[in-house]
């Protein structure tokens, strides 16, 4: 299927609904025999290290807790250092860069701004001319969201959407897509200063939950913004929150405070803790 009729069959599909029974799917009881097959199906057919999963794969009774499955101890060590940011998912870096303006690049020829993603202009001010970064989950990767840096949860944000798959076709077509599908946005104040950790949903990606507080998107929910009273302590490589069913997470933060790494460049293969950039 080429990427036009790709997209012109996207618009009629029903995605919401789709992404909606899909996740009932995933979260619903099985005969265990079943279960467990449809989980080595997947980690065969998309090359899951199995080995790393905190348990056995008779554990997990459905198969969205597999999928959401945390690792075992030690699989992913954060990069030590007060100055250093590491990636906050398992993932392949799809674009890096510094919000000039307040723009970001989606794909060649594509931007948005800062205020569009965050759904927010006053909340996006701080985050012009900062470094950003988008970075795109597959199906075999880890799904589980952390902090780039150590700090304090200050709040988030909520935003309905569509639910666009947000494969290449997509990224290089579907206008502003990011800005579109339902985000979950994680506010910090870090030791690089303020930290935007936004959570795209997509098509199949039934919901988006939080780490630190009983948020979970796709529940036919209105939008919310929410600042905690005192904000939540959180220590670099602490979770955030996780993907039932994967997606992409973009990072921004304040201009000047973070510069990348050279080899943190579109298309490398990032594990989350590794580091990534610095604070200059």
């Amino acid at each position: 299927m080429n990427e036009q009729t790709f997209m012109k069959l996207m618009q009629i599909l029903p995605k919401s609904a789709l992404s909606t029974a899909v996740g009932m799917a995933t979260r619903l009881p099985a005969p265990a025999p079943l279960h467990r097959a449809a989980i080595k199906a997947f980690a065969k057919a998309y090359n899951v290290d199995v080995a790393e999963a905190e348990h056995a794969l008779e554990h997990y009774p459905t198969f969205a807790e597999f999928f959401t499955r945390g690792l075992r101890a030690g699989s992913r060590p954060v990069d030590p250092g007060e100055k250093v940011v590491v990636s906050p998912v398992d993932g392949a870096v799809s674009q890096v860069g510094y919000a000039e303006h307040g723009r970001v690049m989606q794909a060649k020829g594509i931007h948005y701004t800062v205020g569009e993603l965050l759904g927010d202009e006053t909340a996006a001010k701080p985050f012009h001319g900062g470094a950003w970064t988008t970075i795109y989950l597959s199906p075999r990767d880890y799904h589980r969201i952390h902090s780039p840096l150590g700090g304090k949860i200050t709040g988030y944000s909520y935003i309905p959407g569509e639910f666009w798959p947000v494969n290449p076709a997509s990224v290089k077509n579907k206008q502003a897509l990011f800005c579109v599908n339902e985000r979950l946005v994680t506010y910090l104040d870090t030791v690089a200063g303020k930290c935007a950790v936004v959570k795209v949903g997509a098509t199949c990606v039934s919901r988006i939950r939080a780490a630190y507080e009983d948020v979970i998107t796709h529940e036919g929910k209105p939008g919310k913004v929410h600042r905690f009273d005192t904000p939540i302590p959180v220590e670099k490589g602490g979770e955030l929150g996780r993907f039932e069913m994967g997606s992409t997470v973009i990072l921004v933060f304040e201009p000047g405070r973070v510069k990348w790494d050279e080899s943190f460049q579109p298309e490398a293969v990032v594990r989350m803790g590794r580091r990534i950039g610095e604070i200059p």
